[in-house]
């Protein structure tokens, strides 16, 4: 029976439920106010851009992309994308979805590369490391969901957290790839030249892993964008709130045009970032 199995059963999802409960009970105010504290920092931003007219916000993003790549095409594809997420009014879900992306994106970096730096210098670090890398990619998303719903509540924190806690295993992995990928004799000849270990991991190792680092940033932004598409189960903004409105009511006209948007973004996003990637690998070359 179901009673009888129940004695033998490892109390795991039990014991994991006591911790957050422990956490709950005991810091609630203090994840209440990081909560507070990130729902203003985001809707500070996305109100600070639409306010910027859709022109002239379209505009600026095609001279950025051109000043970042010298690309005529790539321009008129961000600009034939934006025409066209405009044209679906969906503009206000897209910064939404769009600034929640970096955000969680520039999190997961900045906290992914020392990480992954940490790592590559020592193995035991690395080894404890590793299965928690493999759980954090394997879990299913939505498991992610529950436990910081739990601790913010509904809303923007929830999501961009558990956005982050899905995408960072990408910069640290790659980040520790390129750095194990360096060559020793560069190591050797900066060594004897005198450089210290932190001279010759700044302009000799992460110069060289560059391009894998840069990987890891691309694979970070692709796996932000999935995962903040799915944060709105627990109320974040952006393109994931009309696909649930949509599969609630079997509304298959603005699930499309909201899945539409999210490719468009996802691909232009990716075109950018993949041509920097490819700029950074040719430099590396030479």
């Amino acid at each position: 029976t179901s009673d009888d199995h129940d004695l033998y059963k490892f109390p795991i999802g039990a014991f994991v439920e006591g911790f957050f409960g422990f956490l709950t009970d005991h810091f609630s105010s203090q994840f209440r106010a990081f909560s507070d504290w990130l729902e203003i920092a985001v809707n500070t931003i996305v109100t600070l851009l639409l306010n910027i007219p859709e022109t002239l916000l379209i505009f600026l993003f095609c001279m950025f992309v051109f000043l970042l790549h010298r690309s005529l095409a790539l321009c008129l594809l961000v600009f034939l994308g934006c025409f066209l997420i405009v044209n679906l009014d969906l503009w206000k879900e897209t910064i939404q979805t769009l600034v929640l992306v970096l955000m969680a994106a520039f999190y997961s970096v900045a906290a992914g590369v020392p990480l992954g730096i940490w790592a590559s210098r020592s193995e035991k670090f690395y080894k404890i490391l590793r299965p928690l890398l493999d759980l954090m990619q394997t879990i299913p998303t939505f498991v992610y969901l529950i436990p910081t719903l739990m601790l913010f509540g509904l809303g923007i924190a929830p999501g961009l957290i558990s956005t982050v806690v899905f995408a960072i295993p990408a910069p640290i992995r790659m980040t520790y790839l390129g750095l194990k990928a360096v060559p020793l004799s560069l190591i050797e000849v900066a060594r004897a030249f005198g450089a210290t270990p932190w001279q010759t991991l700044i302009k000799v190792e992460i110069p060289s892993a560059l391009p894998s680092i840069r990987a890891g940033f691309t694979q970070c932004i692709m796996l932000s964008l999935s995962m903040v598409v799915i944060a709105a189960l627990v109320g974040a903004e952006g393109l994931g709130s009309p696909v649930i409105r949509a599969l609630n009511t079997v509304d298959i006209t603005s699930g499309f045009e909201a899945g539409l948007a999210i490719v468009i973004l996802a691909v232009l996003l990716d075109r950018v970032l993949n041509k920097s990637k490819r700029k950074d690998e040719i430099g590396s070359q030479v």
